[in-house]
């Protein structure tokens, strides 16, 4: 049946039809083209069917918005490793995203980091444009390199060089908000959990060293938002956004009662559900006991009967925006920045202090 519908109209199918018809996202559909994420066999496979039965041999590299002889692939870099990445429902998110733009010129998507060899692959991969997630300043060498071979880059979040366009996220304010909601219920005593500070992504207590060598621009603006409310906050470090990092950092924060805070602002959703988990596991109760903030706005597995506290990103438009940036530049157009804002969300898991004994 979709053979021939498609058949008889002429028109040529695309990876958005494939992803439809085999229940998945645009985005997981590009990866079980590519090979280059965390695609299980079992829904590659029934990708592979839905293309077959659409009669649908892979991306077109002389899809109407590109150039002929172009690769049909866009890259997307990302600081962290590829199946960390995929355990991130806001890196998800914007792939999704991106990849609903991208249908539109049937483009597929690169997945790299910027680590080891993979750092080579993001200045020769045969790729027509590339989206920088959240990437730092260390990958500057080789945003001059693409640059040179004069391929579109477009940045959601990081610290890109000049001329690049950036889809913003304002971190520093939104996370500036929650602090003052937890100033203002009466905290002073409060912590952070943050993400990976530095490029070794090291867990561990939060020095003055780690504000002043940040590589990560995101974590970085949380931090600096928290400390615009609570200037001497001290905290912890995680390797990741996971609920079992922010769990480690919740117990070490929690543990003992002659230093215990009275409040945490964990800088994801997944490392604030830990910090609730690890405040259940020393008998204490959220909120009476600590308050826990956290950002993004997503929705973790496990966590009722709370309701989070946090700050609600628009990811999936973020990543609509850089593609959308990126099929511009492809067809010659100026992609301007654009600046997205957070809403504040207040939950059950923030209330006033517990008075002093």
């Amino acid at each position: 049946m979709s053979n021939a519908s498609t058949t008889s109209t002429g028109a040529r199918p695309t990876l958005a039809a494939v992803a439809r018809l085999a229940g998945v996202s645009n985005s997981t559909a590009s990866l079980a083209f590519s090979g280059t994420g965390p695609v299980s066999e079992a829904t590659r496979e029934r990708v592979l069917a839905a293309a077959k039965e659409l009669n649908y041999a892979g991306p077109d590299p002389r899809a109407r918005s590109l150039r002929r002889g172009r690769s049909g692939i866009v890259g997307v870099v990302m600081e962290e490793r590829v199946r960390d990445a995929f355990r991130d429902p806001i890196k998800i998110a914007l792939l999704d995203g991106i990849s609903e733009e991208l249908g539109s010129i049937d483009a597929g998507l690169l997945i790299l980091t910027d680590a080891g060899e993979a750092a080579q692959r993001i200045e020769d991969a045969p790729m027509d444009a590339v989206v920088l997630v959240g990437c730092s300043p260390r990958l500057d060498e080789s945003v001059a390199m693409l640059k040179q071979r004069r391929i579109p880059l477009v940045a959601i979040e990081g610290d890109p060089a000049d001329g690049v366009p950036t889809i913003a996220q304002d971190n520093r304010e939104a996370t500036r908000v929650a602090a003052q909601h937890l100033f203002d219920l009466g905290h002073r005593d409060v912590a952070l959990v943050t993400l990976p500070l530095t490029r070794d992504r090291g867990r561990g207590p939060l020095t003055p060293h780690h504000a002043t060598t940040a590589s990560s621009t995101t974590a970085a603006e949380r931090l600096a938002g928290a400390r615009d409310v609570f200037p001497d906050a001290r905290g912890r470090t995680t390797r990741g956004s996971f609920v079992e990092e922010g769990r480690l950092a919740g117990e070490a924060l929690l543990a003992d009662p002659a230093t215990r805070p009275t409040a945490i602002i964990a800088q994801s959703d997944l490392l604030a559900a830990g910090v609730i988990r690890a405040a259940e596991e020393l008998g204490l109760a959220v909120p009476d006991d600590v308050s826990v903030v956290g950002f993004d706005g997503v929705r973790v597995d496990g966590l009722w009967p709370y309701d989070l506290t946090t700050l609600v990103q628009p990811a999936v438009d973020k990543g609509r925006a850089a593609g959308r940036a990126i099929v511009a530049m492809l067809d010659g157009q100026e992609a301007r920045p654009t600046s997205f804002t957070s809403v504040f969300h207040r939950g059950n898991t923030t209330a006033p202090p517990r008075p002093a004994r």
